[in-house]
């Protein structure tokens, strides 16, 4: 059964302005998993905030992730958190994450676990969180867009693309914003694909169909503002997406396996544009709620009227334009049912205030007639 068992958690760093590195540990699926979050000196407990899952690649760990894909001065002025879980070994022993690789480790559900242990401890806005990560940590990224995204409001993957078995495998139901930085030269993940690994104008095309971006991008030629780096940087925006979203592609050309502007060089590093700086600028337009598509709640059939606005900060009112009974029940974005009033009969109303921000379903029954509607609570 997959179950937290244990959760530990320590200060490994406190400097005098308060923000903190916490590494916790805890026990899912059998097996111990770990994981560091920063927390800025901006944080107060109560305000909800956003978070960034910061995911490491392949044989390397969530240290040396923290360090190379360094979010801290960001989230020091925009106040987020960082949360950067380590990976466990493969068959050949080396710290990954499976992204539909099937190596058998269901990161998916650690991932999901994880945040809501960190969420039980800190005050996090469910509506922004995001999740970014170097190669096979890009990979899981994808991977988390596909298949969590009642979790994950928007991702950016960093020199890693996706499987050739994770399409079939996605159950996204809503836009999900993608950005992908990606280098034309890099010899670990081809830019242009093999028999395991989609290309990258693959992924691109695929999130723009399932987002529904224009086909045709804007298109920019970052400036070479550093001359000596051996390469040079393109952008390319897919706008116009349902409920807002964008696929967004930054093209190294001649770019190798590397982070954008990294603190150090471990092969040809585009010295043109900042990677974190611009993930953040895009995850920070972007709240999950916003990307749902909303029914119109001002709704009129035979049996029943729903007038109310939406979103809404308190109240969903209902008629059942007679004596016949019926019932209205309130779901979560998850499916899960949290209240439920049965034999209800003329007008009622469902009182919203008393839940947290976020997506509920509303479900109105009689004996003949059902039907669901998308309610956003602010």
């Amino acid at each position: 059964m997959k179950t937290i068992l244990t959760s530990i958690l320590s200060v490994l760093f406190i400097s005098f302005s308060a923000q903190s590195t916490i590494t916790g540990n805890f026990t899912y699926d059998g097996e111990a998993r770990s994981y560091q979050m920063y927390v800025p000196a901006t944080y107060t407990p109560g305000t909800p905030v956003p978070l960034v899952l910061n995911l490491h690649g392949y044989g390397s760990n969530n240290t040396q992730q923290m360090s190379y894909a360094n979010f801290k001065p960001i989230a020091d002025t925009a106040n987020f958190l960082i949360l950067a879980p380590l990976g466990i070994a493969d068959g050949n022993g080396t710290s990954h994450w499976n992204a539909n690789w099937a190596t058998g480790v269901d990161d998916i559900g650690f991932i999901n676990a994880l945040l809501d242990t960190i969420s039980n401890s800190y005050t996090v806005n469910q509506d922004r969180i995001y999740s970014t990560g170097m190669s096979n940590g890009g990979f899981m990224s994808l991977t988390l867009a596909g298949q969590l995204d009642s979790r994950i409001a928007a991702v950016a993957s960093v020199t890693g693309t996706m499987s050739t078995l994770q399409i079939p495998a996605n159950t996204v139901t809503r836009p999900v914003p993608v950005m992908q930085i990606h280098g034309t030269a890099d010899p670990t993940v081809n830019y242009s694909g093999d028999a395991y690994f989609l290309s990258v104008d693959s992924v691109i095309n695929y999130w723009v169909g399932h987002n529904n971006c224009g086909s045709t991008p804007i298109f920019t030629a970052l400036p070479d503002i550093n001359t000596a780096d051996g390469c040079t940087a393109e952008l390319y925006e897919y706008l116009g997406g349902d409920n807002g979203s964008e696929v967004v592609h930054y093209k190294i050309i001649d770019g190798a396996h590397t982070w954008p502007d990294a603190p150090f060089t471990i092969g040809v590093t585009n010295r043109d544009f900042n990677a974190c700086e611009v993930i953040w600028e895009f995850f920070s337009k972007y709240e999950k709620a916003s990307l749902v598509s909303i029914d119109p709640i001002n709704n009129t059939e035979d049996w029943f009227s729903i007038t109310g606005e939406n979103p809404t900060n308190g109240f969903v009112n209902f008629d059942s334009k007679g004596v016949q009974l019926f019932s209205v029940s309130v779901f979560d974005i998850n499916g899960k049912l949290i209240n439920s009033i049965s034999n209800l009969s003329g007008r009622s109303m469902v009182d919203l205030t008393k839940y947290d921000s976020g997506i509920y379903l509303i479900s109105m029954q009689d004996k003949a007639h059902s039907s669901v509607f998308k309610i956003v609570k602010q």
